[in-house]
């Protein structure tokens, strides 16, 4: 009976370690390390492309803003949609003719460029005016209400003419000699010599003045003011009431009409009424 022989330690051997695996092996670490290029050539171009896609949809968007702002202004300054119309209300003291005028309503602008602050400025040199109010009604249509300063006194100016003054002492303008209103007068006299005296300090004297209640503002003749803004009543009687600053004065002018209501006075007396509550009297000062 015939044996096949036996393989060998080493035949094993042989045959169990081929050489394939590790050219496989070779293979594969040879194409891993090869793909990540390939990605890289894709994504690159895919950015470029949406980076100009973004830009050009910038660009058009930009350019159609542009062109509907351009278009925009151009409409709004045709003749459709200039002033043709204007409802004028509380002009006294000036014609509607010379607001028109001064503001340039009269040459029919567009509706767009008006500003109320721009229309105040160009009608300051009305002194009567103090501010106007501005609504537009479209496509041509304003309405422009006029709000004068009311005048409260009066009071001579440097060259002796008789003038208006409002609340704040501006000087509104000539008024006649008949005006029954009390007279501002600035102490030292002096100084209404040289310059409009009623700004500033003393600009308490017209305060005063709007504020006279009409239980004796009949009988104020003078509203005098000094240097520091200390007022005194010089009523058509000889007789003056001082209430320094004008401060509480709703109390002070209660002193003054129970005084002049029920008080005893010389002529020429000086009744001081600073604190309400406590008058003190000073004789006539000796020529």
């Amino acid at each position: 009976m015939s044996r096949r022989p036996r393989a060998s330690t080493s035949d094993r051997g042989s045959t169990r370690a081929p050489t394939a695996p590790r050219r496989r092996e070779k293979r594969s670490f040879v194409a891993a390390t090869s793909r990540p290029s390939a990605p890289v050539a894709t994504i690159e171009p895919r950015r470029r492309r949406r980076g100009l896609l973004a830009l050009k949809i910038t660009v058009g968007v930009a350019l159609v803003a542009t062109t509907l702002g351009v278009g925009g202004q151009w409409l709004l300054h045709q003749s459709i949609f200039r002033v043709q119309h204007v409802a004028m209300t509380g002009e006294v003291h000036e014609t509607s003719q010379q607001i028109l005028q001064a503001t340039r309503l009269d040459a029919h602008p567009a509706l767009i460029d008006l500003s109320q602050a721009a229309l105040q400025r160009e009608l300051s040199v009305y002194p009567w005016i103090g501010s106007i109010s501005l609504v537009k009604r479209w496509p041509n249509t304003v309405d422009l209400a006029i709000h004068e300063l009311t005048a409260v006194a009066v009071a001579f100016d440097p060259h002796h003419r008789l003038r208006y003054v409002s609340t704040d002492g501006r000087d509104l303008g000539p008024a006649p000699v008949t005006a029954n209103m009390p007279t501002l007068v600035s102490k030292p006299a002096s100084v209404a010599n040289t310059h409009w005296p009623y700004q500033g300090p003393q600009s308490a004297a017209a305060l005063v003045a709007s504020q006279l209640p009409v239980a004796f503002s009949a009988q104020v003749s003078q509203v005098i003011v000094d240097a520091q803004g200390n007022v005194t009543l010089q009523l058509t009687s000889p007789l003056k009431f001082y209430l320094g600053p004008p401060t509480d004065l709703s109390a002070k002018f209660v002193a003054v009409a129970s005084a002049i209501a029920h008080g005893t006075f010389a002529a020429g007396d000086l009744v001081d009424v600073t604190t309400p509550s406590e008058l003190s009297v000073t004789g006539p000062t000796p020529s």
